[in-house]
């Protein structure tokens, strides 16, 4: 066997064949012929000296070799992608990438008006964002696919010692109704007013339920007596579904900004309840980090957070911890 018997090209032939399940998308998805693909994998294979892919099957499996050869070809394309977003950063922010992670409602809400804001003042910086659950964004963050994220979802304790994380924000989660609902025209609704609403939720797996059912339970709510209308897969999806009056729901009031000002669903407080739960700005401190990287976090982060954040800024190289504060515009 040779030093090095496969390129970066086959490498990335493999991740997306694999990423694909066949021949024929990955070479569409690489803008190559399948039977270059083809070929670019039995050479590999025949450099290798083992199979990597099954091919009994209608959908092309990795075999075992295939699985480890794509774990170590992925970080080491992964560095690759590193190593030229430095060298693009030595043009002062002419060009270069920055890869932005985020959580399903702060990707979906919150992330646009950042990334516009940057796009105005860096126009020549190719902007991505990466919209998963928080643990899918962490692990990528933790593998050097995104430059930084911002979740509101509990990093698992196996990337807690990889991750730097700084409290960032904190996201407050209103309860919504119809503007047809007979607690629309009350300023506060009782604790127990909650067990009369029929609720619309995400599933019981989301971060955001998860947070609610919490922050319910700590103010003696039973969560178990609460009546779940239905599930829906989105937070837009349960916005229509309030709107159209099928019951209420709580969604973070970043998401409802412009259906308050146009009228179509109605706030309500609770007494003595607020549902919130804290953002949190993610990093891996032992990765490169780009100039773009820290431009966004030292001159974006701090003007969608409270005037205190504002004096400081969230150092990439040497983090501090930050005390949750409320998003302001």
């Amino acid at each position: 066997m040779s030093d090095l018997p496969f390129t970066l090209d086959q490498l990335r032939i493999l991740k997306a064949i694999a990423a694909e399940g066949s021949f024929k998308r990955a070479a569409d998805s690489l803008y190559v012929s399948q039977p270059a693909v083809s070929l670019q994998v039995q050479n590999l294979e025949r450099q290798l000296n083992v199979p990597l892919f099954d091919r009994g099957g209608r959908r092309a499996q990795l075999t075992e070799a295939g699985h480890l050869l794509l774990s170590y070809g992925e970080k080491v394309l992964s560095l690759c992608q590193e190593t030229c977003r430095a060298i693009d950063d030595l043009q002062n922010l002419r060009g270069g990438t920055l890869i932005i992670g985020a959580s399903q409602t702060t990707g979906t809400y919150l992330l646009p008006r950042m990334i516009g804001l940057f796009r105005e003042k860096y126009p020549d910086v190719s902007v991505q964002l990466h919209v998963h659950s928080t643990r899918r964004t962490a692990w990528s963050v933790a593998n050097g696919q995104i430059d930084l994220a911002i979740v509101g979802g509990e990093i698992s304790s196996e990337l807690t010692q990889a991750l730097e994380i700084v409290s960032y924000a904190e996201d407050e989660l209103a309860l919504i109704v119809p503007i047809s609902h007979e607690f629309a025209q009350r300023e506060t609704i009782l604790k127990e007013d909650l067990y009369q609403l029929k609720f619309i939720t995400l599933d019981s797996q989301s971060t955001i339920r998860k947070v609610i059912d919490q922050v319910l339970t700590r103010c003696g709510i039973n969560t178990t007596d609460l009546k779940i209308e239905m599930e829906l897969s989105s937070i837009e999806a349960i916005k229509n579904a309030v709107q159209s009056g099928l019951g209420v729901a709580f969604v973070s009031t970043s998401a409802i900004e412009k259906e308050l000002q146009m009228g179509v669903i109605q706030s309500v407080k609770i007494d003595q309840v607020i549902v919130k739960r804290t953002l949190s700005v993610i990093y891996n401190p032992n990765r490169y980090r780009s100039k773009a990287a820290e431009a966004f976090t030292n001159e974006v982060l701090p003007k969608f957070a409270s005037p205190n954040f504002n004096q400081h800024s969230i150092d990439i190289q040497h983090p501090t911890e930050y005390t949750a504060l409320p998003l302001s515009d």
